[in-house]
């Protein structure tokens, strides 16, 4: 058997087992129930809150939000092939967020998840990747998205020396001269200026993306791809995001999913947004 024979085999065994998996849930519906469409839906099937084709569940009702319903939606809502989702992972998790005695149910209003968008734009004739991390802001009536942070590459290298260790400095006496040797700052060194700010500075990539956006030097053309971070289980992180591809284990999944402490989820949120 050639290797291509064997990884096609392997993909169709794949694609079996899911049916059959789903299967069991939804018996001969078509893959259009088995798909998480929306984020509104992935909300509803993670708490237990539509039949098993997409049809709502409210308050009162004996389904709404009940733990075997809850077990079934739980299940279909990974990746299915990423490995590092092991089934002894994503049962520990199931069993934490589906306790018949403390439930975690997902709030769409209770923060504790944003969203990163990779966005296309033109800067200096040249088309570059942004990535833009939006929050949900409730307003007295409803709620709107809101950019909270940016990366872009070109801005990130404009501040690549090291600020930790860099080498220069202005005097401890500088004030004795009325600090006229900023001019070291701002003219002989301005390629390391970042190195004469505060210990642990973090430049505002936004701002500075805002001010070329107003002085049309930097450009939108398209959002490339869409993911969520979410911390609304205590003691874990996942990442929820979209699959376009053929079976049942497509749509919003989650991608990533990891146990963190406290510290953990500080280190964790800096990576995200791409902090030092």
């Amino acid at each position: 058997m050639t290797r291509i024979s064997l990884l096609l085999g392997l993909i169709l065994l794949s694609w079996a087992a899911q049916a059959q998996g789903i299967g069991e849930y939804l018996g001969d519906e078509s893959v259009l129930y088995a798909e998480t469409k929306q984020i509104n839906q992935f909300f509803r099937r993670f708490n237990g809150e539509e039949d098993q084709e997409g049809n709502r569940y409210y308050t009162g009702d004996k389904n709404f939000q009940e733990p075997k319903l809850r077990d079934k939606y739980l299940k279909m809502l990974f990746d299915n092939q990423n490995p590092s989702l092991s089934n002894t992972l994503k049962s520990e998790f199931i069993d934490k967020v589906n306790s018949k005695s403390d439930p975690v149910i997902l709030d769409f209003h209770g923060g504790e998840w944003f969203a990163e968008v990779n966005a296309r734009f033109t800067y200096n004739g040249r088309e570059e990747n942004a990535i833009l991390f939006l929050r949900l802001q409730e307003e007295k009536v409803g709620s709107k998205w809101i950019i909270t942070r940016a990366y872009f590459a070109p801005f990130a290298k404009l501040f690549s020396s090291d600020t930790t260790g860099g080498v220069e400095f202005l005097h401890p006496m500088s004030h004795e001269l009325d600090f006229m040797n900023l001019r070291k700052v701002f003219q002989d060194n301005k390629e390391k200026v970042d190195q004469f700010t505060a210990r642990g500075y973090q430049p505002d990539y936004l701002s500075i993306m805002l001010y070329e956006i107003k002085n049309s030097n930097l450009r939108f053309k398209t959002v490339s791809n869409v993911k969520f971070h979410f911390f609304q289980v205590d003691g874990w992180y996942f990442q929820l995001s979209k699959f376009n591809r053929p079976g049942y284990n497509r749509g919003w999944l989650i991608s990533d999913l990891v146990k963190v402490s406290p510290k953990e989820r500080g280190i964790l949120t800096k990576y995200i947004y791409y902090e030092k």
